[in-house]
């Protein structure tokens, strides 16, 4: 059962807790974040989207040129180009990395960032959109004879790509959403469904919606399943806690900056996901063995933004839970994301992956393990010491 671990291919050292120092596209900070996630264990980095914000797939390419193994996932919005445009840029970078690009696709959860780029749908319409755009990528990524399409809010006859993915099949494409519109479409027509990270039970009634709406579109399974958070990592227990809160005081800090139009969508996100997310903290502080909702109701449950406090074989446990509901992508990053990714890469990630192989060994043996495993004995290693 591989496990990949997702990070983060952020453009500059700015984060919720501290304002940028240089330009929004930072070069030289952009590829050192990129090496440390490529030399410190994880697979894939994300190159997200905002209307404001350098153009992912030209930060994408250069990444890809300058590292080796390193894959990428690409975030894009349907609103700003045509999908058979959009397919030939993602083959492209594709060819540019030797076979390494996945494509995230946002419908859009902000109406105003959407109206920032000219787009005015409904959330149901944007949705809707996004279904038929999935559709035409993987068409357009796998065939090559010209082929039409006629739809609600595309129609094109005769395409056919002259660049192909490098990849044998065709990029991956994740998608994320909340919303009864969001499961059925993206449970429909994605390879990943992409969640942000709440308690177990919310997680596991989450992928429970998804699978049966992947049955209900005629799948035969579900898509795989990727989970985020904020790890926030510390020697011993007390000092993850005393970091969370340090962090928690620099965001409280900043927000309370922010003007008021900013500090009132905060408290009142329109998308679903950030609602859940401020649900949850609603009605607590802790879940489960290390969830910690605090910094996400700070944020206006923005995003990723739920923590996992702790040891790192706290961590580790916490994320093995997961896995345990059938998650099958982790994706995180921290605060200082060039250290807190070195951090996890070397302190966590080994746990998890050793622990996922002692399982996927003892499956194949027909023999069962301890709940907690390798993360678990090495913790009580370390409280005896």
């Amino acid at each position: 059962m591989p496990i990949e671990f997702l990070g983060i291919a952020a453009l500059n050292d700015g984060s919720e807790t501290r304002a940028r120092s240089g330009p929004s596209f930072d070069k030289d900070y952009t590829l050192r974040l990129a090496r440390a996630h490529e030399d410190n264990g994880w697979d894939r980095i994300l190159f997200a989207y905002h209307s404001g914000a350098p153009d992912p797939a030209t930060v994408a390419a250069f990444v890809a040129s300058k590292l080796d193994h390193l894959k990428l996932l690409l975030a894009h919005r349907p609103n700003v180009s045509v999908p058979t445009y959009a397919a030939k840029v993602v083959a492209t970078l594709d060819q540019i990395s030797d076979g390494r690009v996945n494509v995230h696709i946002i419908t859009g959860g902000s109406s105003a960032d959407q109206a920032a780029e000219g787009d005015f749908l409904t959330k149901d319409e944007r949705y809707a959109r996004t279904g038929e755009y999935i559709r035409i990528l993987k068409q357009a990524w796998t065939n090559r004879e010209p082929f039409s399409f006629d739809g609600e809010h595309y129609r094109f006859e005769h395409f056919v790509s002259d660049i192909w993915p490098a990849q044998p099949s065709r990029p991956q494409v994740s998608f994320g959403g909340s919303s009864a519109a969001a499961y059925a479409i993206g449970a429909a027509e994605s390879d990943i469904y992409a969640l942000w990270g709440e308690p177990l039970a919310n997680t596991a009634e989450q992928i429970q919606t998804v699978t049966d709406a992947a049955l209900a579109a005629g799948r035969t399974s579900r898509p795989r399943i990727q989970v985020a958070f904020r790890p926030i990592l510390g020697a011993t227990e007390a000092l993850a806690w005393e970091k969370a809160e340090r962090i928690l005081g620099s965001i409280e800090q900043r927000t309370a900056t922010l003007p008021a139009a900013v500090a009132s969508d905060l408290r009142n996100p329109e998308n679903a996901g950030s609602q859940r997310l401020l649900s949850i903290a609603e009605q607590g502080d802790r879940f489960d063995r290390a969830l910690w909702t605090k910094v996400s109701a700070a944020t206006g449950g923005r995003g990723n933004s739920n923590a996992l406090v702790g040891t790192p074989e706290t961590v580790a446990a916490a994320l093995l839970d997961y896995i345990d509901l059938g998650v099958d992508i982790i994706s995180a990053r921290g605060y200082d994301y060039v250290d807190d990714t070195i951090d996890f890469g070397r302190y966590v990630i080994p746990l998890v992956r050793e622990e996922v192989a002692r399982r996927d060994a003892a499956a194949r043996d027909g023999e069962t393990g301890d709940a907690d495993g390798a993360a678990g004995e090495k913790e009580q290693s370390r409280d005896a010491a």
